[in-house]
């Protein structure tokens, strides 16, 4: 059963507008309203204001929450005015509404997949309104993250101090970092406070806002990855830096990764479920690089599906199948970065020199 519930208090005509209409929307379209806070709710609408920002509580990891806030005057730039909210607000995503004259915006934010937008006027047709919003949400809020690792003790002592296709991975994260790339498709760090930084960090458990990651198959559908939130111009330590990558554990939906014994390893990235996908379809695929950045001409994902869900993983994966050469694709995320398919890190970088462009295009 879908569930979704409403949050928080609608305090103004046009708020409470909102919110019958979007439970009208959503329970039209098979979602049961829970008023039950106790149970594990699939969907949150969560109703804040700028002085009341306060985080729905979640009884479940996979509970998606949108908080909903409205505000009213010109915006001189959405992200600085707008992030802060998403972060204190501990949300997957934010709809910030701006009013201004006689057109209403509603932007819709998070903090890996950019900024869109949809516009609305009084007399305009109001369950189009609707429908768009459900159309945004409905797709990201069922999607299945898989965040969980299974840490395994037992990679083979041969392999506790790396191989050659560690210093391959060692060698091209600096090629990554020389990039300079964002790490977010904004300067997300321009437009939070350090404090807010923190809270992020703490939310999404990362150490650090990533510019993207890398892989390359060691055997099979085995492969190595570069862990979450690292220093790609500094991976040395197995099992902390670099990690070896079994594969996907889908009863108990965890990324099983294998490590030296007494070690405190690092998180696989949240890509690694996509990683994993490709490599075990595609046995010409060696490597594989993810960043936030653009190119010209590629095909792209039509949902921006949030990262390091299985939606995302098997659409990627699709659009990787339906290419002429899979084993030298070239994917679009959208409002999010690319997945870059070769057959070694060597040939991805090669193939990638001049052709990137650091802004990601967001619709």
């Amino acid at each position: 059963m879908k569930t979704f519930t409403l949050h928080g208090t609608a305090n103004t005509s046009f708020l409470q507008w909102l919110y019958a209409g979007l439970k009208d929307t959503f329970s039209a379209q098979g979602f049961h309203f829970s008023d039950n806070h106790e149970e594990v709710i699939q969907l949150v609408l969560n109703f804040v204001t700028p002085d009341e920002c306060r985080p729905y509580r979640r009884k479940a990891q996979a509970t998606f929450v949108v908080s909903v806030l409205e505000t009213e005057g010109t915006i001189d730039n959405v992200f600085k005015e707008a992030y802060p909210y998403l972060i204190r607000s501990l949300s997957n995503h934010l709809l910030y509404i701006n009013h201004d004259n006689d057109v209403t915006t509603l932007y819709f934010l998070t903090p890996e997949q950019g900024c869109y937008r949809i516009e609305y006027k009084k007399g305009d047709d109001e369950q189009r309104l609707f429908k768009a919003i459900y159309d945004r949400l409905e797709p990201l809020a069922l999607s299945q993250l898989v965040i969980n690792n299974d840490f395994q003790y037992d990679l083979p002592k041969p392999l506790w101090k790396g191989d050659s296709v560690t210093n391959q991975l060692s060698e091209s994260g600096k090629k990554l970092d020389e990039m300079d790339l964002l790490p977010a498709p904004f300067p997300i760090d321009q437009y939070l406070t350090p404090r807010d930084m923190r809270q992020l960090h703490k939310l999404y458990g990362i150490g650090g806002l990533s510019y993207g990651n890398l892989s390359a198959r060691q055997e099979n559908n085995n492969f190595w990855m570069s862990a979450s939130g690292i220093d790609k111009s500094n991976m040395k330590t197995i099992g902390q830096d670099i990690l070896y990558i079994k594969g996907y554990n889908e009863i108990n939906n965890q990324i099983e990764v294998s490590v030296p014994p007494e070690i405190a390893p690092k998180r696989a990235s949240v890509d690694a479920i996509e990683h994993w996908m490709i490599y075990k379809e595609h046995p010409e695929v060696g490597a594989i690089v993810h960043i936030h950045a653009w190119m010209d001409g590629i095909k792209a994902t039509e949902i921006n599906y949030p990262c390091g869900t299985v939606e995302l993983a098997k659409t990627v994966a699709q659009l990787v199948r339906e290419e002429e050469n899979p084993a030298r694709a070239v994917i679009g995320l959208k409002n999010h970065g690319l997945t870059i398919t070769g057959t070694s890190l060597e040939d991805i970088f090669n193939r990638i020199d001049g052709k990137i462009q650091r802004q990601v295009p967001m619709h």
